[in-house]
């Protein structure tokens, strides 16, 4: 079975053999953001880790069409929150048109995204924009006969849908959980069970964001955007729909059940979830009060952070552990990720100093299936990042002569670097084009600490080499006197 891709399917809690629908096309459907405010460390996980799902799919040959949304409207969750629409309510707040809110995020969620180097995704449909689409899916669901309309609004009757065994399969959920665990939210009194869920709201008169409908004037729930945008530009069923671990219960239960009804087959092949970034073991999230946006991350501002990290330190970070795990934030963990990253680069740099020998002493090929055989065995990003430590020291042994390349393995270093680091992993190449003025700037201020020590001013010149330790920057100290390296 070397060399095929396995798959969690979440939907039968089971490893499976990766085949698509329509070889060797694929179509991969992802989650979006709700536009109302700004992405936090949290969300980062989701889009990194099918940013290289979609990377490596497309290394295999695969002719991938990536699909991930904007929820810019109507988004409301039933489930243990009030039944507010964050765009709605974020815009009264910040003064703004709605329209104007969404495109404020929205343009610094790609931002962030770019800093990241998440490959844009082929389609970025949006809620506001597939409206008609949305409507014509409720309405197809009623007409089926699993769907009710009341003063306006539209609910999923999920009681009748549960009569064939489906409604829960995804998240491991049964009915009578769903109704101990509902709360008294706006709509509940107009539902025939408190497990169903609204497909279309009735707007109320403060409600700006509003759209003339069968049913009257109203906005569409948060589930069915999802069903009628994946289905549009997918169709059904299609092979991946992507998320965080958190979406599974309400919003992909319910997705699978109106698109059930509304397509008639099961939506999707392969159900994938992403583990949750958690902060001294807690979830990540407004309510805990401990988010730190992206912009936080990569310029500073927040308690929490001891001093700003790169955005490709912050990929590397979540790539270091496999994304069904729970990965558990510190700054410890994100320095030592920046130390980690940093020596792969320099190896990467070094393999340049490399005379090549007539044997090896290393097997590269090994190295490099065996990088394969962790993206195959579910995206294990863990072990491929263990391997290019491992190729990082061979190649500083062999830099220095302690180990020896033949010309046919220095190429293969080099290609096991730009394959999975840059090219799967997406880890973006050091930016060479200021490298003149750093050597100038650093030769300046070890003169200056120079000039300290033999002033006997230990402490300006302990104070230049713990500051520049802060900043990622060594200092090592020699008879020929300092140098340092990043």
């Amino acid at each position: 079975m070397e060399n095929q891709l396995f798959v969690t399917n979440s939907l039968t809690r089971e490893k499976e053999l990766f085949k698509p629908i329509n070889h060797p096309y694929v179509g991969m459907y992802v989650c979006g953001p709700t536009v109302s405010g700004e992405s936090h460390l949290g969300h980062s996980r989701p889009y990194v880790t099918f940013d290289v799902i979609y990377r490596y799919l497309s290394h295999l040959g695969y002719k991938v069409r990536y699909v991930r949304n904007i929820t810019d409207a109507g988004h409301f969750e039933e489930e243990g929150r009030e039944a507010t629409d964050k765009v709605n309510e974020k815009a009264k707040l910040e003064r703004l048109e709605p329209m104007e809110l969404v495109q404020k995020y929205t343009n610094l969620f790609h931002d962030m995204m770019d800093m990241l180097n998440c490959e844009r995704p082929a389609i970025e449909p949006t809620a506001t924009g597939h409206i008609v689409e949305q409507i014509d899916m409720i309405q197809e669901i009623m007409k089926k006969g699993y769907a009710y309309e009341k003063n306006g609004s539209v609910y999923f009757d999920v009681t009748k849908y549960a009569k064939g065994g489906d409604y829960g399969k995804l998240s491991g959920r049964v009915i009578e959980e769903m109704i101990a665990g509902s709360r008294d939210l706006d709509g509940q009194d107009e539902k025939n069970h408190p497990a169903d869920f609204a497909l279309w709201k009735n707007a109320p008169p403060e409600h700006i964001m509003r759209w003339n409908s069968p049913w009257g004037s109203g906005f569409p729930g948060w589930h069915i955007e999802c069903s009628a945008m994946a289905t549009k530009y997918l169709g059904a069923p299609f092979d991946i729909h992507g998320g965080g671990m958190d979406l599974m219960f309400p919003h992909h239960e319910s997705e699978i059940a109106q698109s059930h009804v509304a397509c008639g087959c099961m939506p999707v092949k392969y159900w994938l979830h992403n583990n949750m970034i958690t902060i001294n073991g807690r979830k990540m999230g407004k309510s805990y009060n401990n988010t730190i946006t992206l912009r936080e991350m990569f310029f500073g501002g927040h308690e929490l952070l001891e001093r700003p990290y790169p955005a490709m330190t912050v990929r590397f970070f979540i790539l270091q552990t496999q994304y069904r795990s729970t990965l558990d934030f510190s700054n410890e963990a994100l320095q030592a990720a920046e130390k980690g990253l940093q020596r792969l680069l320099n190896a990467y740099d070094s393999i340049n100093k490399i005379k090549a020998a007539d044997q090896s002493t290393a097997d590269l090929k090994a190295i490099h299936q065996n990088c394969l055989n962790a993206m195959n065995d579910d995206f294990n990003t863990a072990i491929v990042i263990a391997q290019l430590f491992e190729l990082t020291r061979i190649v500083n042994s062999s830099a220095v002569g302690t180990e020896s390349l033949t010309a046919s393995d220095i190429a293969a270093a080099r290609e096991i670097f730009d394959t999975f680091l840059f090219g799967i992993l997406g880890i973006k190449k050091e930016e060479k084009n200021n490298s003149g003025d750093m050597e100038g700037l650093m030769d300046l201020i070890l003169d200056i600490r120079a000039q300290a020590k033999s002033n006997k001013d230990f402490a300006t010149s302990d104070k230049i080499r713990d500051e520049l330790g802060k900043l990622g920057i060594s200092i090592k100290d020699g008879k020929d006197g300092a140098t340092w390296s990043k």
